[in-house]
């Protein structure tokens, strides 16, 4: 009995320390503070003559935010394979001095839809799905009031917004929150004024069926492929799809309304996650930079250029109703894409997409030919929202011969330098 006792009392000498050591590492562990975002490099673009829009447009945008009392807002640029601009502006809330930062995350909101293209495009690359794909052979028990349109109907229909049904319809059930199940499902009570591919109809439940399509043929759901695919390879360290995340997040700008002639803070719903492919990314301006960077073909291991072309390419008529982008320089034709509203100009094409939802407010745009890109993010609607990338880009188009002139020199320059060095 006293051998037992005294090899039990050997064990507990041995065993409790390592018990407490493993107790004190996993409460330590727990409230370890989450960590921060990593740093995104901004890297200046060395052209005198882009380095001096640059600082005009800040001055336009500081203008702007003062005359229309916008709370917050922020911008990234990036220009060839460089974040050359990256800035928050204003307040989080009007009614704290906590200010905007890079790492500040907004709602998307529409600009969602070119997530959601661009994730499929992926997958069309790795031959997972194909544009051409039919929604029935993924989803068989879809259906539209018409059999015929049913069987027609293709995920490039879905992206394209000319699935054929009637202008947004059931949008008005996506912001009372009933879920994509039951949106979907009602979707075979609507009669279609049009056969699918013929026209143009924006949409937020249709557009969402992607999403579906995507968690039948992979086997993991949209939100999980989304950070697996785009937001973890991508640096997006602080992108999500869900309300919780959102709203849990110390760094948020909150949305405004305007009340009696001031901006006042409204609440945060979660409105739209419902339909998240459609509308319910959260994002960070660092965040929207480095996917801008993949945007213009830097990342070839995440998106091909060819990829990227296909989703610039234009699918349907789409009027532009945004004329903020026709104001300077006149929009000639204008088109959807995959996921993309798509403006040619008579000596330019520019690919941007907008968005609203509760208050927030997001613009992105990119032009191909130039390589650039440009994203504003906004915690209320307005002017500043609406035109602060025109501005910029009518900035860089009454400044863009001298600056490919000079970015022309500085080639020579270096190929000279390179033949001597050899």
């Amino acid at each position: 009995m006293k051998r037992k006792r005294a090899l039990l009392i050997v064990l507990l000498v041995i065993t409790l320390p390592l018990l407490l050591a493993q107790v004190w590492k996993d409460n330590e562990e727990e409230h370890q503070p989450v960590a921060a975002p990593a740093p995104v490099v901004v890297k200046p673009y060395s052209n005198p003559e882009f380095t001096g829009i640059l600082e005009n447009y800040e001055q336009e945008i500081k203008s702007l935010m003062q005359a229309s009392g916008t709370p917050g807002a922020a911008i990234a640029i990036v220009k060839d394979s460089s974040i050359v601009y990256m800035k928050g502006f204003g307040l989080k809330a009007v009614d704290n001095k906590d200010s905007v930062d890079i790492n500040t995350v907004f709602r998307i909101a529409s600009v969602s839809k070119c997530f959601a293209a661009f994730l499929t495009g992926t997958l069309v690359a790795d031959s997972t799905l194909s544009w051409d794909d039919h929604v029935s052979d993924y989803l068989p028990s879809f259906t539209l009031k018409s059999a015929e349109y049913t069987r027609m109907l293709t995920l490039r229909h879905v992206l394209s917004h000319s699935t054929g049904l009637p202008y947004h319809t059931y949008t008005n059930l996506v912001e009372e929150g009933i879920e994509l199940s039951a949106l979907l499902d009602k979707l075979k009570e609507v009669n279609m004024p049009n056969p699918p591919g013929k026209e143009y109809s924006y949409q937020n439940v249709a557009y969402s069926l992607i999403g579906e399509v995507i968690h039948t043929a992979t086997k993991k759901t949209y939100d999980e492929l989304m950070k697996e695919r785009v937001f973890i390879p991508l640096n997006m360290k602080t992108a999500s799809l869900d309300y919780t995340s959102f709203i849990t997040n110390p760094d948020i700008a909150r949305p405004h309304r305007m009340r009696r002639g001031q901006w006042a803070e409204a609440p945060i719903t979660n409105t739209y996650y419902n339909v998240a492919p459609a509308g319910g990314i959260n994002a960070s301006i660092s965040d929207m930079a480095n996917w801008m960077l993949a945007l213009l073909g830097n990342r070839r291991d995440v998106i091909t250029p060819e990829t990227l072309a296909q989703l610039f390419t234009p699918q349907v008529a789409a009027p532009s109703k945004n004329r903020n982008y026709g104001r300077t320089h006149r929009v000639s034709k204008s088109y959807y894409g995959l996921g993309w509203r798509i403006l040619y100009y008579p000596d330019d094409t520019l690919v941007y997409h907008g968005g609203y939802v509760n208050g927030y407010r997001s613009e992105v745009a990119v032009n191909v030919k130039d390589r650039m890109a440009i994203c504003l993010l906004a915690n209320a609607p307005g002017i500043v929202a609406d035109t602060g990338i025109p501005v910029f880009l009518n900035l860089f188009k009454a400044h863009r011969d001298s600056i490919i002139a000079y970015d022309n020199r500085q080639r020579v320059i270096l190929a000279n330098k390179e033949q001597i060095s050899h």
